[in-house]
């Protein structure tokens, strides 16, 4: 109908030139084309929303629950925060993931774990990604995990990284623990 014609028109949106993605990025202009392929084929209107991404997401993970991670994992590469994840969001997330240097990738991993972005990783924070990787595992994992395993990873996780105790990781906490 020309409703949905005029709906899916409005919110198509149109990626960086490719120069300006292989700039920002570490892929090559051939494998950034293969890549908005890939992108497109999923995600006609060239932007994925939160229920997208879960359920593209979850496909990888069928023995568990991955919403929940999935919910944090689209946070982090919805990098400005207008809840939905452009093509450059996304290649330019992929390419830290893939191809950044290790001080990239952790200070990637440490947006991810700071859930409500304002600069520190606390217990809560923490324990609420562990839960969710480990609902996303599913419940049939060998060996069997007890209950009290995530919060025992929590505590083992602050015990190394809280370096001054104050009962928050900063990034520089991460950086110095992870490197």
């Amino acid at each position: 109908s020309s409703d949905s014609e005029l709906e899916l028109s409005t919110v198509r949106h149109q990626p960086e030139g490719l120069d300006q993605l292989q700039a920002l990025t570490k892929f090559t202009k051939k494998e950034l084309q293969s890549l908005y392929r890939g992108f497109k084929n999923e995600c006609p209107t060239g932007l994925v929303d939160e229920d997208t991404f879960k359920l593209i997401y979850s496909q990888f993970f069928p023995q568990g629950d991955a919403t929940t991670y999935a919910h944090f994992l689209f946070n982090a590469f919805d990098a400005d925060g207008n809840g939905a994840i452009h093509f450059e969001d996304f290649v330019v997330g992929l390419s830290i993931l893939l191809r950044g240097t290790v001080h990239e990738k952790l200070k990637w991993a440490f947006n991810l774990y700071d859930i409500n972005k304002d600069g520190y990783i606390t217990k809560e924070e923490m324990l609420a990604i562990m839960k969710s990787i480990y609902d996303m595992m599913g419940r049939h994992t060998y060996p069997i995990l007890r209950e009290d395993a995530p919060l025992e990873h929590v505590e083992r996780f602050f015990q190394k990284m809280d370096r001054n105790q104050d009962g928050v990781v900063t990034i520089d906490e991460f950086l110095e623990t992870c490197q």
